[in-house]
This record gives structure tokens, C-alpha cells and sequence, in this order.
């Protein structure tokens, strides 16, 4: 193991909503350069807490009687390309599955971690339209995340990465974002996830049912009321 610090934002030991049927412990990593303003992990944009690699290694190594998985969030992770590729290395030699939540803004670290067959779940977080895109993050980001959206493609398209999500936090006004959002990430699970922010009046899930039915494909739906339930013209895709 390679003697690095990793900024360290947190460490869930045994978590069941991070990977939609799986039991995994969740590492949070510090830092983010995107600026979104509904953040729900606010503090692990920015600060410091640097620990051992091997320290988290070892945290990781103590789920292993509970957890089956391990899911890297943040902040976003991939800000720590080198730390993140060695710690989904220890984790795979662990023989664990290994997720990723990120917004997409570190390609190359993905490309990588697909490369060599160190992520077996992407959970990518699509905020908005291209168009709006960069003026959201705060932070010159469209090309970085479609290049991270076609890694993710092939990937899957190839086989070699299990699960992508493209998930989606909505907010109310903002409805009419979705169809293109959709068109965009064809032929990838889609998840509509409840916007929550201060001044916001969230959407229910029916109006969230509402804004998917014209899709005219499957969606999971999340609100903080009902929890994770799929709708859409076929079968539930509910494990």
C-alpha cells in the first residue's frame, strides 16, 4: 500500500441505502470543486482531515462481516484520483464490490477505475441541461461530465461495469429539464431524486410521477416521504 494521505470526510460501517440492495459500508472523501447550491454533504466541500491510507484501508477491512460492499461518496471522491484508484484496489483485493457516487468531473479517474476493472456501480449525478450546466456548478464542468457520461456508457454497453445510474435531483420549476436529461442518458437507469433546499417547496412523489410519465420508460423515484419505489410502464425493477 502506497503511504498517502487521504482527505477523509466520514466512514459509515454498514449502510443499505447507499447501493439499492446491497449492504455496504459508505467512505466519505473531502473536498469538491462544483458549488452546488442544494449540497446536502455542505461540509465536505472544503476542509481538511488527512489520515493514513492505510488507515481507511483498515476501516474498510472492518465492515467485511457486515458488508459485502464498499461505496465511495464525498464531497466528490474522484478530487482524489490517486488515493480513490488505490483504496478501490484494496477493496477489490478484499474481494469486495466496489460503487462510486460522483458528479463526473474527473474523467480520468473513472476511466481509469473502469480500466481496470475496480468499480462495479457508478451512481452519476446529471444536475441539469448541458446548457445550464456550467453556470449551476459554478465551476467549468459540461465537457469534463458528458466525457465521464460516455465512459460510463461504454462500460456498460461493454459489460464491464455492472450498475450505472444517472441520477437526477429535481426541483420544482425546473420539470421541464427532464426530457432532454433522459435523451441524453438513454440506455442507463434513471433516477428521479426529490429536490431539497432551503426556499424550495419540494416535489411530491406523484408530481415527480407526473414529470417522468411522458418519459415513457422506467425511473426510480426518491422523496424523503416514500423512500425509493420504481414507476414506470413496465415490470418494477425493484430487486
Amino acid at each position: 500500500m502506497k503511504s498517502q494521505n487521504v482527505n477523509f470526510g466520514g466512514f459509515v460501517p454498514i449502510s443499505t441505502v447507499d447501493w439499492r440492495g446491497r449492504a455496504a459500508c459508505t467512505v466519505f472523501l473531502r473536498g469538491c470543486p462544483a458549488r452546488c447550491f442544494y449540497c446536502h454533504n455542505l461540509p465536505l466541500q472544503g476542509g481538511e482531515d488527512l489520515r493514513p491510507l492505510d488507515e481507511v484501508v483498515a476501516m474498510i477491512r472492518g465492515s467485511r462481516m457486515l458488508a459485502g460492499a464498499v461505496v465511495f461518496s464525498g464531497g466528490e471522491p474522484t478530487l482524489q484520483g490517486a488515493a480513490l484508484v488505490e483504496l478501490a484496489a484494496a477493496a477489490r483485493a478484499m474481494r469486495l464490490s466496489v460503487g462510486l457516487h460522483t458528479n463526473g468531473i474527473f474523467p480520468r479517474v473513472i476511466e481509469e477505475l473502469l480500466e481496470r476493472h475496480l468499480v462495479d456501480m457508478i451512481a452519476l449525478d446529471i444536475k441539469t441541461t448541458w446548457e445550464r450546466y456550467d453556470d449551476l456548478l459554478e465551476v467549468a464542468a459540461v465537457g469534463a461530465v458528458q466525457q465521464s457520461l460516455a465512459a460510463c456508457r461504454r462500460a456498460k454497453a461493454e459489460g464491464s461495469l455492472e450498475t450505472c445510474e444517472i441520477v437526477v435531483t429535481l426541483f420544482r420549476g425546473r420539470e421541464g429539464d427532464l426530457p432532454a436529461i433522459a435523451k441524453a442518458t438513454r440506455g442507463l437507469d434513471l433516477v428521479l431524486q426529490q429536490g431539497v433546499a432551503a426556499g424550495f417547496v419540494p416535489l411530491s412523489r406523484r408530481e415527480l410521477e407526473a414529470a417522468a410519465a411522458p418519459l415513457g420508460r422506467n425511473v426510480r423515484i426518491r422523496t424523503r416521504e416514500d423512500g425509493e419505489v420504481g414507476y414506470g410502464p413496465g415490470p418494477d425493477p425493484s430487486p
